[in-house]
């Protein structure tokens, strides 16, 4: 095997370490994976109190340009990852320097701007069959005055820095567009055409640095005021043709990008049964925690035998699955602004639960605070017990 390939394998002495840069709950869950496989772990994170930095070993308190803290990271790590996507990518090439990266700098800087993003996948499409939703990029109020009747009704998103519904408004005509790019204080956007949506899925891949590639079974989303609401592994409304479409592109996709980790793809299923690729995100994602309960190899684990340089584990579900994200909406009586514990017992007294709590302590209104998954021998017991847990929490269906 050439040094180029040699896995990182865990050791006790001296310990195998394995970097983060992010704090989250990602970094959090990722943390666990790699301490049951024996690595140590390290995350680079600005803020003391952060829920990757309770379950780590080591945490270096600095921002992500810190060059000394970057130094320390690279030194101690045998390999680094992000937990999420807007990491500095300047960051990334200044570890990866030093010392193993994945996913690369090029690759999270794809993913980090929607337009170089959108470019990427139309690229991808004579191989990968599958093209984004029809856009225009609009880098001035000039660019509004030029587009396409055919864009409206459309979404203007800003290039960078959007994630869950944020830096997103829903434009009918272009005097719409002219006040919501306004409203953005004009920074890069894109305008992409509303499509008659039927559902969503995601693709959760993985690829290693051997490019040995794997996809996970199709996960269908429902999102709620642009935050992952439930993830239903089998998707109840996914067909075959579409599934084995958008698993075939999700591979194309990865491969070209020459990506080493852990990558999910975000997919549009239309009315018609056609596809459309949305976005990707490089690093697990929350549509991916199902995997935790209901898989033989979570997309933790998987995301540290890819930046290790082991060999990926297998990707076969063993139960069907239901996700339901917990905001902090649940600690608070209906608009009331008294807080109070959510009845975990009682959710934890249904068939199949799995509560995870990210241990942030402030529990605020449309802030993820944690997740739970609900597998079963059959999809309709899963649903059901998400349906009860709902109720207990007060969570509308």
């Amino acid at each position: 095997m050439s040094d180029k390939l040699f896995p990182f394998v865990p050791s006790a002495t001296p310990p195998t370490w394995l970097g983060v840069m992010g704090g989250g709950q990602l970094g959090r869950m990722f943390a666990h994976a790699a301490q049951k496989m024996g690595y140590k772990v390290a995350v680079l994170e600005p803020a003391r109190d952060c829920p990757a930095g309770h379950a780590a070993d080591h945490l270096l308190c600095a921002d992500y340009t810190d060059e000394a803290a970057l130094k320390e990271l690279a030194e101690q790590c045998v390999a680094v990852t992000t937990e999420f996507e807007n990491v500095p990518a300047q960051s990334m090439a200044f570890l990866a320097e030093r010392t193993f990266v994945a996913p690369s700098a090029a690759c999270v800087s794809i993913a980090q701007n929607r337009l170089e993003e959108k470019r990427f996948f139309t690229e991808c499409a004579s191989t990968s069959g599958v093209l984004p939703a029809p856009y225009k990029a609009i880098t001035s109020a000039d660019d509004i005055e030029i587009i396409p009747e055919t864009l409206f009704p459309g979404i203007l998103k800003t290039a960078r820095m959007g994630y869950d519904a944020k830096g997103q408004i829903r434009v009918k005509t272009r005097e719409e567009a002219r006040a919501a790019f306004a409203a953005l204080n004009g920074v890069d956007c894109v305008l992409e055409r509303m499509l008659p949506l039927a559902y969503e899925i995601s693709v959760l891949t993985a690829r290693g640095a051997d490019g040995q590639s794997v996809v996970y079974p199709i996960a269908e989303n429902v999102h709620r005021d642009g935050i992952l609401f439930t993830t239903t592994v089998p998707g109840p409304n996914v067909c075959q043709d579409a599934a084995g479409k958008a698993q075939a592109a999700a591979l194309t996709i990865i491969a070209q990008l020459g990506y080493v980790g852990v990558l999910c793809i975000e997919f549009f299923v239309l009315q018609d049964g056609s596809l459309v690729v949305n976005e990707m995100a490089p690093r697990p994602h929350n549509s991916g925690h199902y995997t935790i309960d209901a898989c033989i190899t979570s997309q933790f684990a998987q995301q540290v035998r890819a930046m290790a340089r082991l060999p990926l584990g297998d990707v076969r579900q063993h139960s069907p699955a239901v996700m339901l994200n917990i905001l902090g909406n649940v600690w608070f009586e209906g608009d009331s602004d008294k807080a109070r514990e959510p009845a975990w017992h009682k959710v934890l007294a249904l068939p199949g639960a799995n509560l995870h709590l990210y241990g942030k302590e402030d529990a605020r209104r449309g802030r993820k605070m944690g997740h739970v998954t609900f597998v079963a021998p059959e999809l309709a017991q899963a649903q059901e017990s998400l349906r009860a847990a709902c109720e207990i929490l007060g969570i509308a269906l």
